[in-house]
This record gives structure tokens, sequence and C-alpha cells, in this order.
């Protein structure tokens, strides 16, 4: 079933009202926290946020959305390399995201991997999907987008040696925002394309930062709810909290993208993080409506 498009929507012009997040995101800078925003009307293409938008943060599992791209991208093209079963590795030092390491089923069609990528943000699945297209390529991809301050950095990793990236992905709020208008707009390789990666991405079952403000389902929320309809992607490790995705309301639709990167050293302080992330849901919902 394909899933509705946040970007089918036609925005009339409002005028942004976003004290409350400038607010909230710089409280956190002021007790230390990197912080950065930006939302877009995707009717206009305006502006309606921007707090430190260019500069790179961690991202944590939002780079898997450039993976999921170019997964998507070859299954339009046909290439061999987009399809076929693969077979589950003997679970190790991959972290704990995910369902697919508890199920039974030895094997999975390269389009249930994605699923899995999407809705739950299976680590398992990330890295033979990696493994099966390769870094290169996914970088590749995300240049041709446009993307410079975006990038999927490495495979998933339970622990990160002196090796390897030390982070699994970063990028900017304004690439990122931009990235999810595109989506919206099916604008990301072709419109076959951009309405697949939608597709996994409306399965995603984290609803827990930004998205926690919209009232969702986060079982069942493929389909408008009470005229709201959302894909998002997040991103969760020690010290990073991050969300980026597209909202469709009954007056408007924008794109947005929200990340913190903070001393995760007590659970007062991780709470404020996410506190703080709703609050710019709860005035994304407002904008939208």
């Amino acid at each position: 079933m394909r899933a509705a498009s946040p970007g089918r929507h036609v925005s009339t012009q409002r005028e942004p009202k976003f004290a409350g997040s400038f607010r909230a995101l710089g409280r956190l800078a002021y007790d230390g926290a990197e912080v950065s925003a930006s939302v877009r009307d995707l009717g206009s293409g305006r502006a309606l946020l921007e707090i430190d938008d260019r500069i790179v943060l961690p991202t944590a599992s939002i780079g898997k959305v450039l993976l999921l791209i170019e997964v998507s991208a070859r299954l339009s093209a046909r290439d061999d390399s987009g399809y076929g079963i693969v077979d589950k590795p003997p679970i190790g030092l991959v972290g704990s995201a995910g369902v697919w390491q508890h199920l039974q089923a030895p094997s999975l069609p390269i389009t249930d991997l994605a699923t899995l990528v999407g809705s739950s943000s299976d680590n398992v699945a990330t890295n033979l999907l990696l493994n099966r297209v390769g870094l290169e390529a996914v970088r590749a991809r995300t240049e041709s987008l446009g993307l410079s301050r975006t990038a999927l950095l490495d495979f998933a990793r339970d622990k990160r040696g002196p090796d390897d990236a030390p982070q699994l992905s970063v990028g900017s709020t304004d690439e990122l925002a931009r990235l999810f208008g595109m989506l919206a707009r099916e604008e990301v390789v072709d419109a076959v394309t951009s309405q697949r990666v939608m597709g996994w991405l409306s399965l995603n079952s984290d609803l827990s930062l930004v998205a926690s403000a919209f009232g969702l389902d986060p079982l069942a929320h493929r389909n408008a709810d009470h005229s709201t309809l959302l894909i998002n992607k997040t991103g969760s490790d020690v010290g990073v909290r991050s969300e980026a995705g597209a909202l469709r309301g009954r007056r408007a639709a924008v794109s947005y993208a929200v990340s913190v990167h903070f001393a995760d050293d007590s659970l007062a302080r991780r709470l404020s993080v996410v506190e703080a992330m709703r609050s710019v849901g709860e005035e994304l919902l407002e904008y939208v409506h």
C-alpha cells in the first residue's frame, strides 16, 4: 500500500509562531548543549525556524534514510543489487535497535529489510543492506542530492574503536529539512523512488521526540489521522537526540529537522532535551493546523 504524501498540500501563507521553540532550545544551549533546528513551509519554501541550521552534528540513525534512498533507487532502476533474499548473519556488534535479531526468520527479501529499517531502525537489516549496496554508493547518492554536510559514515556498531567513524551519521538540520521536503514533493531521484522511501518511513514507530506532540498512534499512522500526516526518522545515541520529518495538517505542510548534542550525564538532562524537542513539535502542529 502506498503511503499518502505529506507534500501533497497547497499551503496558505501563515505567520510562523516559533517563540516557544526558540526559548526551549535556547535553554538547552545555555546549559551547554549544541542545538540546531530548521523548519520550512513546503508550499512556499519559506524558512520558518532557523537555529544554527548549518552546523554539523551527530544524528545517529537518521543517516539510514540515505541508505534507504540508495536501495529504493536501485529498485527503481531494476538493479540486481536491489533484489534477492538475504540471510541473517550471527548477531553481534550491531547495537540493540531493531527486531530481526529477536525473530526466527533466517532470511528476508531486500524490501523487507528496508521495511525493518524504516519501521524500527533495525541495525541488522541496516548492515546487511549497506553491505549489499556499499557505503561508497550511499555517499555518492548523497552528494548527487546536493548534500555536503550530511552523511552516513559507517555500519551500525555496538562499540566504536579508534579506527571506526566516531558516529553512525552526521548532518545539518538545514540539509535534513530540505531532504525531507524533497521526499515529500517526490523529488528524490524520481517520484517512484521517493514514494517507496516514504512508504518505509511511514511505518516508523518512534514518535518519542518532536513527533510526540502530534497525537498519532506510534504503531499505525501510515494514513492521515485528524488531518495529520507524518513521515519521520529519529536518531538516538548517548548524548544525541535528532529527528527529521515532513508533517501535513489541515492548512499547511512543513519539513523539519531538530538535533541536540548534549552531555548525557543525568536522566534529568536527557529528559530536558526530549521536552524541548516536544515543544518544537507542539508549535509545528499549531502551524500546520
